[in-house]
This record gives C-alpha cells, sequence and structure tokens, in this order.
C-alpha cells in the first residue's frame, strides 16, 4: 500500500486548519498590513515546490504557499467580520475604521 496520497491529504487538512486562525490573530493583533508577509511566504513556498524532487514535500510546500496566498484574502475578509462585529476588536490596537459596538 501508499499512504503518501493520504499523508499529503491529512497534511493539507492540518495547514488549512492552522492557517485560520493565524489569520485571525493576525488581524487582531497587526491588522491587515502583514499580508505582504503572507504573499513572501506563499510565493516562496510555490517556488520552492518547484525545486524540492520529493512529491510529499514538494506538495506540503506548494501547499502552504497557496494557504498563505488564500490567507490574503481571508485576512481582508476577516477585517470585514470585524468590522460588522462578528469577531471581537482588539481595544489596544489603533482601527482604521468604525466600529458597530
Amino acid at each position: 500500500m501508499f499512504f503518501e496520497g493520504l499523508l499529503i491529504g491529512f497534511a493539507t487538512f492540518l495547514i488549512i486548519g492552522i492557517c485560520h486562525p493565524i489569520v485571525i490573530k493576525t488581524e487582531y493583533y497587526c491588522g491587515t498590513w502583514p499580508w505582504c508577509i503572507y504573499l513572501v511566504i506563499g510565493l516562496s513556498g510555490i517556488v520552492g515546490a518547484l525545486f524540492i524532487e520529493s512529491t510529499l514535500w514538494s506538495s506540503l510546500s506548494a501547499i502552504t504557499g497557496f494557504s498563505f496566498l488564500w490567507g490574503i484574502l481571508e485576512l481582508f475578509e476577516q477585517q470585514k467580520r470585524v468590522e460588522r462585529g462578528w469577531f471581537p476588536m482588539n481595544p489596544k490596537r489603533k482601527h482604521h475604521y468604525k466600529s458597530k459596538q
């Protein structure tokens, strides 16, 4: 039996699951400015996948890269969710939008 596909699937599930709270915490503590960091991580993962011979590690690198690129969109969506009051706003951080609280 070959378990590499199952391992890649499970790792994908974990990577996406880990990225979700990272986006929430990033918006809470920093706002949306770290999108450029997400871009660098995302592109690095994708480009890195092109140079990794192992299917497993290349896949994980690409999955991580694409997850961080998707995280850019989610970062701005998270800001909208905070504006709507669906998630808490960090009272210690300056906000560039008005709270509905």
